[in-house]
Parts: C-alpha cells; sequence; structure tokens
C-alpha cells in the first residue's frame, strides 16, 4: 500500500498508523509536522499552504514509491494539508511499516526532506506583528542536525 494525498481537512494521525499497520509489519515510523509559534525568530500566528496540485502530487506519489523501493516499507501513507492553519494544526504527517525499526524511520526522514525539496508546496507565514511573508521551503531553518 503506497499512497500520497494532498488535504484539505485536518489529518489524523491515527488514521494513517491504521492505514499502514498490518501484522507482516513489526514497526510503524510516524512523522508529524506541525505549526509552531516562531520561525527564525518571529512569532507566528497561523500559516497559508498551496500548491501547484497537479505537479504536487505528481512528485508526492514519485517519492512515496522512491522511498518503498529504496527502504523496503510495506506499507506508506502521506498527507499534506492545504489551506489556512493555525498553531499547532498538523501540515504533514507520513506513516512507515516495515518489518524492522530502521527501514521505518529512514523512509520517514527520506519522504519529508524530499517533499520539502521537491514537491511544489508554498507556504506563507502571517506573524503576530501583522506581517506576513513566503517562505522558503528547501531553506534551512536555522536548526542544524545532530
Amino acid at each position: 500500500m503506497r499512497r500520497a494525498s494532498l488535504v484539505d481537512r485536518e489529518i489524523d494521525p491515527a488514521a494513517l498508523i491504521s492505514e499502514v499497520s498490518d501484522q507482516r509489519f513489526g514497526a510503524v515510523a510516524v512523522f508529524i509536522g506541525a505549526v509552531r509559534e516562531v520561525n527564525e525568530g518571529r512569532g507566528v500566528s497561523a500559516i497559508d499552504y498551496s500548491a501547484y496540485v497537479a505537479m504536487a502530487q505528481t512528485e508526492m506519489d514519485q517519492i512515496v514509491a522512491e522511498a518503498a523501493d529504496a527502504f523496503g516499507v510495506g506499507a506508506i501513507a502521506v498527507e499534506h494539508r492545504l489551506g489556512s492553519l493555525a498553531l499547532g494544526d498538523i501540515s504533514v504527517a507520513i506513516a512507515a511499516a516495515h518489518q524492522h525499526r530502521a527501514p521505518a524511520l529512514d523512509a520517514t526522514r527520506f519522504v519529508i526532506e524530499q517533499i520539502k525539496a521537491r514537491v511544489p508546496i508554498w507556504k506563507l507565514e502571517h506573524y503576530v506583528d501583522g506581517g506576513r511573508e513566503w517562505v522558503d521551503p528547501t531553506r534551512p531553518s536555522g536548526v542544524t542536525s545532530a
């Protein structure tokens, strides 16, 4: 089972977990991205996500296929939300299932990094000071990886 979807409703991580769960798999890894209250030192009040939907869907389908093939995951489901999101709302969720944890975890990391780099989804941040700014999803956010 492989699925990637752009949605305009709340994302339910439990539904994604249920969708990929199966007795064949000993591991289900989940990544959840949510709207945070501060970005680059500015207070965030909301985010609007928009996309070139046809191209974004095609690219997300390709990424999911690449992840399934590269990491051997037996099931993977991805949802990315479009529209206006408030603080704490889930913007993206990925669930990947495999017999073992490492490939499931690796697949989720691969998918989120590829979505950020390749999928034409744009984010307009709204700030508590009344300003707004388009954010480049491919630009690192000042967080270093360990």
